[in-house]
Formats: C-alpha cells, sequence, structure tokens
C-alpha cells in the first residue's frame, strides 16, 4: 500500500509527539527523596532509639571551588524528644526537637548552629507548629580533596565529617542518625554514618557521630560525557579527510565547501567540550589532554593547510 508524502507527515507528527510524552513521564515521581527520608526516620525508632537525627535536604558540590557544603535539617524522633504539634515531618512518625540545641561541626569552637524550639511558630488554624527552613536547617562548609578531578568523568571524591550536639545545660547529646540524599543534578552521593565519641572535660567521652561520604559521577553523566568525545574525534577525523580530498581536487569552487566544513567543525569542538555535564574548566584534566586540545590542534592545521591548497590552486 503506497501511502502519500502528508501521511508520512502526519505518522511524523504523530511519532514525534509520542516520542516527547513518553520522555515527560519520567517527570513523574521524580521526587522520591521524601519516601527515602520517611524510611529513615522511621527506621531510627527501630534500630537506634529516640533521639537527634539530622538529615542532609541538599549536597552542593563545587569541584573547581574545591568545597562541598551540606543544607542539614534539624529533627527529632521519640515522644520524649519532639516537640509537641511537629511530628509528621516528611510522613514519619519524628519531627522537631523539643529542647534547644547548640550543633559543632568538626573542629569549630562556635557552634555551627543553634536551634530554639520558641522560636518555632504555631499554625492558627490547626494549632501545630510551622518547619520554617531558616529556623530548622544550616549549612556546613566542607573541604574537598580533588585529587582524582583530573579523572572526570570518573572522577570520585571522598569526604568525612564529624558532628555533636550540645543542650543549654553542657551535655552532649546523642546524634541517632545522620543521613543525606543520595544524588544530586551532577553527582552520587553514597553516605555512611558512625557512632563515635571524644575526649571531653575531665577525660570524659561525650557522643558524637560521624559521616563518610562517596561521591561519584552518575551513569548518565558519563555516558554523555563519553559520547560526546566521541562526537569530537569523529568530526576531527573529518577534518583530516577533508584535506586528504582537497588534495586530489583541481578546482576552486569544491575547496570552499571542504574550508567552510572544516572551519565549521573548528567552531563546533568548543560548543561540544561545553556541553558536557558538569564539565570541569580547561585546567589540563585527561579527557582535555586526550580530547580537546588534539582535537582544536588537528583541526586547525587542517584550516591550514586547505587555505594553502586553497592559495596554490587560485
Amino acid at each position: 500500500i503506497s501511502l502519500s508524502t502528508k501521511t508520512y507527515m502526519w505518522l511524523a507528527v504523530i511519532l514525534s509527539l509520542l516520542f516527547i510524552a513518553t520522555l515527560s513521564c519520567s517527570f513523574a515521581g521524580a521526587g522520591p527523596e521524601d519516601d527515602a527520608l520517611k524510611l529513615i526516620l522511621n527506621d531510627v525508632l527501630t534500630t537506634s532509639g529516640p533521639g537527634i537525627v539530622l538529615t542532609g535536604k541538599n549536597v552542593d558540590v563545587d569541584v573547581d571551588e574545591r568545597s562541598v557544603t551540606i543544607r542539614w535539617a534539624i529533627l527529632a524522633c521519640g515522644d520524649d524528644y519532639t516537640l509537641p504539634g511537629s511530628v509528621g515531618l516528611h510522613g514519619s512518625s519524628c519531627g522537631l526537637p523539643t529542647m534547644p540545641l547548640d550543633i559543632y561541626v568538626d573542629s569549630d569552637v562556635e557552634p555551627t548552629a543553634r536551634y530554639d524550639p520558641s522560636q518555632i511558630p504555631y499554625n492558627r488554624d490547626s494549632g501545630s507548629r510551622r518547619s520554617i527552613q531558616n529556623l530548622v536547617q544550616f549549612d556546613s562548609d566542607h573541604v574537598l580533596n580533588v585529587e582524582q578531578a583530573r579523572l572526570y568523568p570518573f572522577d570520585t571524591y571522598f569526604l568525612s565529617s564529624t558532628l555533636r550536639i550540645v543542650s543549654p545545660a553542657n551535655q552532649t547529646l546523642p546524634i541517632r542518625r545522620l543521613a543525606t540524599i543520595g544524588e544530586t543534578s551532577s553527582f552520587v552521593v553514597k553516605t555512611v554514618d558512625i557512632e563515635s565519641y571524644f575526649n571531653g572535660a575531665n577525660n570524659t567521652e561525650s557522643p558524637s557521630r560521624d559521616i563518610d561520604m562517596f561521591i561519584t559521577r552518575p551513569g548518565n553523566a558519563r555516558a554523555f560525557t563519553l559520547l560526546l568525545f566521541g562526537v569530537s574525534w569523529i568530526l576531527t577525523h573529518v577534518t583530516i579527510c577533508h584535506v586528504i580530498i582537497a588534495r586530489m581536487l583541481r578546482d576552486v569552487k569544491p575547496l570552499l565547501k571542504h574550508l567552510i566544513s572544516t572551519g565549521a567543525i573548528l567552531i563546533a569542538l568548543p560548543q561540544i567540550r561545553n556541553s558536557m555535564p558538569d564539565a570541569p574548566d580547561l585546567d589540563g584534566v585527561l579527557i582535555d589532554c586526550i580530547g580537546f586540545f588534539p582535537q582544536m590542534v588537528i583541526t586547525s592545521i587542517s584550516v591550514i593547510f586547505l587555505l594553502i591548497i586553497l592559495a596554490a590552486r587560485e
């Protein structure tokens, strides 16, 4: 059965819309972090007991600045620790702490954050406590070891930190769990929290809790980067073919087509490099030493050869 050109066009439009609609389904359920936090918080009571929980709501990894910023949320699980009217955060049985807290990160002498339950406002209609971000969350900055940054997109990073909480009575309170989100826009974050202690005044043990973070690139980012890397090299090889073909030509007009194509590739290569997911600056990372830098050199030399051939033919 022969189909008309108009029918083919409509089929192409329908297939294109179906393709777009299918991809759009990826956004459905794209925010599972609340479910993960709910499981973590509910697990605290059954495995660790009541106490304070700190969850990393956001992890900002900046390789160029060699820093990691973690946005912590202050939570509490258990009736003795939970502020009345605040239970139900993230769909769990946990809520906000009922007592003031001073939170110390690593070796900070002054508290990194202070929490005061008396500042938490009430909802006039329901009488429940409101969870105001600036009152129940704080940021902690950490130095990132970037020894493997040169291996982009297979660079991996490790970060460890220790946190402790002190009450107004100068009593160190146990932290039952430290956890962060599992994915950011550019990295996958895996965390392990460890119960620890330090020697306080009079050589007494004071509880603390450590967190180890393993930061890697997601698989899709690595795949796209390698795909763009391969495309760049293919385009570079095309410029060499242009030079070889141009040497066999005698007319000037076909030479101009090869020169324009090679010039377009020379302009396109930096754009492809910038399209790599969360690509580092041009600081000599491995993928540039075996990719972008030699590609630009080879393509530029190809343009020069084509100009020389063009001048010789005229």
